[in-house]
């Protein structure tokens, strides 16, 4: 990572962790823009904010607030969330979104649904034209499927490889595998492979983000930028 990029990163973290507000309960996304994000809010709460709490999106977030003395909160208490802020891989001129980078994308999805507001933060790198150019689309599935499911996802087209972690398959905080899908071209129709890759036995959840952020703030060598 540039320093020009952790600057952006930065940015972007203040920038969401400045959208959340006394009395709400909020869902904390994953990754290193989000780290920023949960660094920023810790800031906030030691200068008089007061939360309800935070619900985590994976483990190391987890970690990362409780250190920053951040209350930590459950969906099963909390079913619904006021505001959630997240990372994302890319960001399409729809706000739609690949996320699993960090490999948490099924948690990530469970919060952000459950937000009364999702909004993406992220430097400007996670702009592209279409989903899919820079960056795998990743699916979390059932590690006893991964021979059918592999199969099927390159049936779509996809070049579908397992991701490794230090010496063996990586595992999500769910225990399951993930398969990093590249698609030649990018995705000419996120809604359709959704619809395809759903329909997969043995597929847990994917990382496609359609319809999903309510906004997105992404900053960049002009500035912060709030889009729509």
């Amino acid at each position: 990572m540039t320093n020009a990029t952790d600057s952006y990163k930065r940015m972007a973290g203040s920038a969401g962790a400045g959208l959340v507000e006394d009395g709400m309960v909020v869902g904390l996304g994953t990754g290193t823009t989000a780290a920023f994000l949960v660094r920023a809010l810790a800031e906030r709460l030691r200068g008089g904010l007061r939360i309800v709490g935070a619900v985590p999106t994976s483990q190391a977030t987890a970690q990362l607030a409780t250190s920053l003395g951040i209350p930590l909160v459950s969906l099963e208490r909390y079913p619904e969330l006021d505001l959630a802020i997240d990372g994302a891989d890319e960001i399409d001129p729809q706000l739609n979104l690949i996320k699993g980078g960090g490999g948490a994308l099924l948690r990530e999805k469970v919060v952000a649904a459950a937000a009364r507001r999702f909004v993406v933060i992220g430097d400007s790198s996670k702009l592209v034209p279409r989903l899919g150019m820079r960056f795998a689309l990743p699916v979390e599935i059932v590690p006893f499927a991964l021979g059918p499911v592999q199969r099927r996802l390159e049936a779509l087209g996809a070049r579908a490889q397992l991701r490794l972690g230090t010496h063996e398959p990586f595992l999500t905080d769910n225990h399951n595998y993930i398969l990093d899908c590249q698609f030649p071209g990018g995705i000419a129709d996120p809604q359709a492979l959704q619809a395809q890759i759903r329909a997969i036995v043995g597929v847990v959840e994917h990382g496609l983000f359609l319809g999903m952020a309510r906004q997105a703030l992404v900053a960049g060598p002009d500035g912060l930028v709030t889009l729509p």
